[in-house]
């Protein structure tokens, strides 16, 4: 019986990978569920496992199945491994991602040598890794566990942040359903290291695949042993943007509305059930096995300045080839957009591109020569966040953009702070009078002035960062907020 590779992740199944393994069962063949390797341009991109290994088709519908069993297909790619957009990367991260059933458990080799090692040899290595926050925060991971571990408490936690809310980003969600064991053994190995009892994971209602696929990984890692005497539990939340700040998502965690906390104290000191907390992002705790299995100096190894490691590149928007690219830090914003996302899907020149969610900022073209790591862009004001890159071709109305970035942020503000609650609705009403024509000049100043305080004045990242898309758009697109009676353009 021939066996088949078919994708069940998210974006394959959005166009027809249900339908497709369908007809590969109808023909006979032995159809093996998996995550996808990111190609999203190639969905539903399946394998064919042959004498000579897998062999690659996409994108696959069910009247190619006849084609591809019999080896006559146009959609040939041949081996994966080999494919240019996959070869070129440093899959750590999600090195079994596409690759493997995401429901048959791994041998958790790295909890084993973690135990080898102990708490503090343990921590020391993720430290030496330079291994930073994935989640957008970018804050040493090595670090945070010293604090939870050296804090007092009888009981302690690890939280991991899957409440990936960013416009343009699917990492998480992708890890999740296709190698949720490597988040689940990242976990455990976090909790071994800061002496927690226990983990929670906080995703999103959005996510009814990964949600699904991780809680059977995690039954999967109970029955059969995995976690010892840790256990770990997946709470799911309503989707509010704020809860992907880790105070208000340790709010949410407590039966609360979700909404920021001011700090101090940290979660390290105080945090869920005010006990000390890790909290980390998904793709920061499954990164974590390969560092333990390899060495934190071998993950140094790549990167760049204080940017070390890989960072799982989430290409979106207009763009030729969407998916996740994993790399080191180090290539430059035009090597990521035009090389390899291959320029903007419409073949119009590429405008303008939103790092960072949608609260990143914009980078024009003459910034594409910026390295892709987070010191070269802060000094851009621009952030790195969770590896989103939404590209727009030009025909984007950069004021409207701006305007969208005050009314996100307006309509998902927790409401604890002025700035971020108020200055948002100002900023949107001012906006919509420049975008009239009314005071063009003296409504921007007064923009800038919200943002300076917003930036400055808000508890979180929520109003904090909502200055970067505005300004940058304002700063590096003028001329899309000078009013034109005949309704061209703004």
């Amino acid at each position: 019986m021939t066996r088949v590779y078919v994708p069940r992740d998210s974006a394959a199944l959005a166009v027809g990978a249900e339908a497709v393994a369908h007809a590969f069962v109808a023909a006979g063949c032995e159809v093996v569920r998996t995550g996808s390797r990111g190609l999203f341009w190639l969905e539903p991109l399946v394998e064919v496992e042959t004498p000579e290994g897998r062999r690659a088709f996409g994108p696959a519908t069910p009247g190619d199945v006849a084609a591809i069993l019999a080896g006559g297909s146009p959609l040939a790619l041949g081996d994966m491994a080999a494919h240019p957009w996959l070869a070129a990367q440093n899959r750590l991260t999600f090195a079994r991602c596409g690759v493997v059933d995401p429901l048959v458990a791994p041998a958790f080799d790295a909890l084993a040598r973690a135990r080898e090692m102990g708490p503090d040899a343990l921590i020391a290595a993720v430290t030496a890794s330079g291994l930073r926050g994935r989640g957008g925060a970018g804050f040493p991971v090595g670090v945070k566990w010293r604090t939870v571990r050296e804090a007092a408490g009888e009981h302690k936690y690890v939280v991991c942040n899957a409440d990936e809310g960013d416009s343009g980003t699917f990492a998480d969600r992708m890890l999740m359903e296709g190698d949720p064991f490597a988040l689940i053994e990242g976990l455990a190995i976090a909790a071994f290291a800061v002496g927690a009892g226990k983990g929670f994971v906080y995703s999103r209602s959005e996510y009814p695949h990964a949600n699904a696929t991780f809680a059977a990984a995690i039954e999967t890692a109970r029955t059969k042993g995995l976690l010892g005497s840790f256990d770990i539990e997946l709470r799911v939340g309503a989707g509010a943007y704020v809860c992907g700040e880790e105070t208000a998502l340790l709010e949410s965690l407590e039966g609360r509305r979700g909404q920021v906390r001011a700090k101090p104290p940290l979660p390290a000191h105080r945090g869920l059930f005010g006990r000390p907390t890790a909290v980390n992002n998904v793709l920061s705790l499954a990164t974590v096995p390969w560092i333990v299995l390899n060495g934190g100096e071998a993950y140094a190894a790549l990167g760049t300045g204080r940017s070390r490691g890989t960072m799982p590149i989430q290409l979106a928007g207009n763009v030729a080839r969407p998916g996740l690219y994993e790399a080191p830090f180090g290539l430059t914003l035009r090597e990521i957009v035009e090389d390899i996302g291959g320029g903007a899907a419409t073949g119009r020149p590429v405008r303008a591109v939103q790092c960072g969610g949608p609260l990143g900022a914009y980078f024009p073209p003459a910034l594409f020569d910026t390295p892709y790591d987070y010191e070269a862009f802060a000094a851009r004001d621009g952030l790195i966040g969770h590896g989103g890159i939404v590209v727009f071709d030009d025909t984007v109305d950069m004021a409207a953009q701006a305007r969208f970035a005050l009314e996100f942020c307006a309509i998902e503000s927790c409401g604890k702070c002025t700035p971020c609650r108020i200055g948002s609705t100002r900023g949107v009403e001012t906006l919509d009078r420049v975008r009239a024509g009314v005071d063009v000049a003296g409504g921007l100043a007064l923009v800038e002035d919200l943002c300076e305080t917003l930036k400055f004045g808000s508890l979180c990242a929520l109003g904090g960062f909502t200055p970067y898309p505005v300004m940058s758009a304002i700063r590096h697109f003028p001329e899309d907020f000078a009013f034109r009676p005949d309704g061209g353009g703004t």
